[in-house]
C-alpha cells in the first residue's frame, strides 16, 4: 500500500506513495558488499534516468530572470562549496550553515533556488564526471533532502493577501521514480499557497484514479527516460478524459523535454518550465486563464 511521505511543512501540501528512506536504511543499502554486476548497472540506471533528469528540473534561471532578493543573496561559489560539504558533512553540521545564511537575512526560498538546486546540480556533475560514486550521491541527496525539508518546517511561507486555493499534483511518468527535483517543484508551489501534492513512485491507475476522484488545478509531469510524445499523448488524453475538473491543465517537463520543447504541442501539453520558479510563473498564468479569481485578492 502507498505511504505518505512529508516533505515540509508549508500549508497543505503532502508527498503520496513512497518515500527516499532514511539515514540508517540508506547507509545500509549503500554501503553493503554486493558486487553483482547487475546491481552495479541497476545503480547506474538510477543515477543516469532518476536523479541526474530531474536535478536538471531545478536548474537556475538565466541572471536577471528572477527578481533580486532584498534580505540577502547567495553566491553561486557558495553553493558549489555547499555540495562538496554534502559530501562529508552529517545533515545536523550542513544545517547549522544554513542557518547562519538564515541569520544574515537570506530568505527560505534562496536558500532553496540558489543553493540547495545548484548543491544538487553539482552533485550531479561530479558523478557524471566520474568524481564522485554512487555511494557519495545518494547520501548527499538525501542530506540536501534533510535541510530542504527542515528550512521548511522552521520557515513558514509568506503569504501576500488572500487568493482563491489552487492545486497542483506532481508526478512521474507511471514507471518512474522520483528524485530531489521533484520536492524542490513541489516546495516551491506550497510555498506560494497552492495545495500541492508529489505522487512519489506512481501506477498508471492510481494517477488515473486520484484525477478522477479530486479535483486538481494542473497535474504536472516529470520525463526523465525514453517516452514516444504518441504514448505521452494517450496518457494526457486519459488524465483530461477522466478528470474531475474538466479545465485540467497538463504541464511536462524534465531532461526529455528540455531537450525537445515540442514535444509540448505534439504531446498536447499546456506548458513547460526548465526550473521550478518558471513553472510557478507559468502554472499561475495558465491557471488565471481558465479560473481567473484564483489570483486575484479577495
Amino acid at each position: 500500500m502507498a505511504s505518505a511521505y512529508r516533505t515540509g511543512a508549508a500549508p497543505s501540501r503532502k508527498a503520496v506513495a513512497g518515500t527516499l528512506g532514511h539515514d540508517d536504511q540508506i547507509r545500509s543499502d549503500t554501503n553493503s558488499d554486493n558486487d553483482d554486476p547487475d546491481t552495479c548497472l541497476d545503480v547506474d540506471k538510477l543515477i543516469a534516468g532518476t536523479i541526474i533528469p530531474h536535478l536538471l528540473l531545478i536548474r537556475p534561471t538565466a541572471p536577471g530572470e528572477r527578481p533580486a532578493i532584498e534580505n540577502g543573496t547567495i553566491h553561486p561559489d557558495e553553493a558549489l562549496e555547499f555540495a562538496t560539504l554534502a559530501l562529508t558533512l552529517e545533515a545536523g553540521d550542513l544545517f547549522d550553515r544554513v542557518e547562519a545564511y538564515l541569520d544574515r537575512g537570506v530568505s527560505a526560498e534562496t536558500i532553496f533556488l540558489d543553493l540547495l538546486a545548484p548543491a544538487a546540480r553539482r552533485l550531479g556533475v561530479m558523478w557524471q564526471e566520474d568524481t564522485c560514486d554512487f555511494v557519495d550521491v545518494t547520501m548527499g541527496l538525501w542530506r540536501l533532502q534533510e535541510i530542504l525539508r527542515t528550512v521548511a518546517e522552521n520557515s513558514p511561507a509568506i503569504m501576500e493577501g488572500a487568493i482563491a486555493p489552487r492545486s497542483i499534483m506532481l508526478s512521474p511518468m507511471p514507471g518512474e521514480q522520483h528524485s530531489f527535483g521533484t520536492l524542490m517543484v513541489e516546495e516551491v508551489f506550497a510555498r506560494a499557497g497552492w495545495t500541492s501534492e508529489v505522487l512519489l513512485e506512481p501506477r498508471r491507475l492510481e494517477l488515473l484514479a486520484l484525477v478522477k476522484d479530486r479535483s486538481f488545478d494542473i497535474v504536472g509531469l516529470t520525463l526523465s527516460g525514453d517516452c514516444p510524445s504518441d504514448a505521452l499523448s494517450e496518457f494526457i488524453n486519459c488524465l483530461r478524459s477522466v478528470s474531475k475538473n474538466p479545465d485540467l491543465i497538463v504541464m511536462i517537463g524534465g531532461r526529455l523535454v528540455n531537450s525537445d520543447p515540442s514535444m509540448v504541442d505534439r504531446a498536447g501539453a499546456d506548458g513547460t518550465a526548465v526550473d521550478a520558479s518558471s513553472a510557478l510563473r507559468l502554472a499561475e498564468q495558465l491557471v488565471a486563464r481558465v479560473r481567473p479569481l484564483a489570483t486575484a485578492s479577495n
